[in-house]
């Protein structure tokens, strides 16, 4: 089947499929797409198991601009075509969290080069680029958990700065990683313990939420 045709079919089984319910519910929570078909994931994911992973699909559904179409790109991405300097493409393009949670999930966390690029990201001053380096991080900490020492300290340092300093939504993400990187052992959790235990009696919204935090986590471990 040709491209073109392949794009028309699956544009025509996420119309089918459309909930207004759900897009409507999207826009008031501040999720706006240019447009929104309202499909649940795992619809989604159902259109996306009838079609084979390919390069050239993924690429011309993600610049369909279309919520659910965005979504599917990153389950039908190939990784091993998937160069890094088209993974900055991607990141720089998103727009809202739930596409950088989904294409984290689906795609980014798999590159063979995702440990070097999300700290590219988490580096970078944009919200979103920032965002899915964090996401990405915390997804890579689940599945390896551990770091070497100065790549943690670097992470910590930048984590806490974006916890301190950033967005809501890089805030929320780098907290995430934190807490994934301390989850992972007592080591990890005593490392952060030291970083925050200034902050105990701090007036800083930031500072106290990030305190709690670490609590809870060293009162589960």
């Amino acid at each position: 089947m040709e491209l073109a045709e392949q794009l028309k079919e699956i544009k025509t089984q996420l119309r089918l499929s459309m909930n207004g319910v759900v897009a409507r519910s999207m826009r008031e929570k501040g999720l706006n797409y240019k447009l929104n078909f309202g499909v649940e994931l795992p619809r989604i994911k159902m259109i996306a198991g009838g079609y084979e992973k390919d390069h050239s699909l993924a690429q011309a559904l993600w610049k369909e601009n279309i919520r659910e179409c965005k979504i599917m790109a990153g389950l039908l991405q190939p990784v091993d075509s998937f160069f890094p300097e088209i993974a900055d493409i991607w990141v720089e393009d998103i727009q809202n969290i739930e596409i950088a949670e989904l294409t984290s999930m689906n795609l980014f966390q798999h590159l063979p080069y995702a440990p070097a690029k999300s700290f590219h990201w988490i580096a970078d001053e944009r919200e979103y680029v920032q965002t899915c380096g964090f996401l990405v991080i915390a997804r890579l900490l689940v599945k390896k958990g551990d770091m070497a020492e100065r790549v943690a300290e670097e992470f910590l340092d930048q984590a806490v700065t974006a916890v301190l300093s950033g967005s809501y939504t890089v805030r929320n993400a780098a907290i995430l990683a934190i807490r994934k990187f301390m989850e992972h052992s007592e080591a990890h959790a005593f490392i952060v313990c030291r970083l925050v235990e200034g902050f105990v009696s701090s007036e800083n919204e930031r500072e106290q939420v990030l305190y709690k935090m670490v609590n809870e986590v060293v009162g589960n471990l």
